[in-house]
């Protein structure tokens, strides 16, 4: 399934670039610990192709498995062990970078026209709903704090939760 991107246009991949541009001048573009180094070579490249003319979905196509690794190290309390990578970790990452970068732009959309907030909206359906990410829907969002947000923490986690974790669906729009 893909995404509904809203707001995704011309405008809009030309400011999703930019914030590209902007992590990979502050050497702060996410790299995923399941890439290998040919994968990182070509990662950048391929997310700002996608950016441009694609999609999620294009993105994950591209990301073929020999960019990844056959294993990673995972942890389970005190215990360390090998497992073996997702066969579906290239959606994963292409979903989750491509969603991240889209927000941002719409933040910097939104501060540009003097719009405080950015609405929060499943972009993609899930058959199994967090009741978290649930709860966000129709909220309002300080764009600019979001935006500060995406750019610091980089990867899956960050502070104001959105979006809500791997494969959640959440996206924002403009109002």
């Amino acid at each position: 399934m893909t995404f509904n991107f809203q707001n995704l246009n011309s405008i809009t991949r030309v400011a999703m670039l930019k914030e590209v541009e902007y992590d990979l001048d502050h050497n702060n573009l996410y790299k995923s610990t399941r890439l290998n180094g040919r994968g990182n070579n070509e990662y950048a490249n391929l997310l700002k192709c996608a950016i441009q003319s694609g999609n999620e979905v294009t993105l994950a196509e591209s990301l073929t498995r020999d960019f990844f690794k056959e294993t990673e190290y995972r942890t389970r309390g005190l215990k360390q062990f090998s497992a073996r990578v997702p066969q579906n970790a290239n959606e994963t990452l292409a979903e989750g970078e491509f969603n991240r970068f889209y927000i941002r732009a719409l933040c910097v959309i939104a501060i540009s026209k003097d719009q405080k907030v950015v609405n929060v909206y499943r972009a993609k359906d899930t058959t199994n709903p967090r009741i978290e990410s649930d709860a966000k829907i129709g909220k309002n969002v300080d764009a600019e704090e979001l935006l500060a947000d995406l750019r610091t923490n980089i990867g899956v986690d960050t502070a104001l939760k959105l979006p809500s974790g791997p494969n959640s669906g959440l996206s924002v729009k403009l109002i």
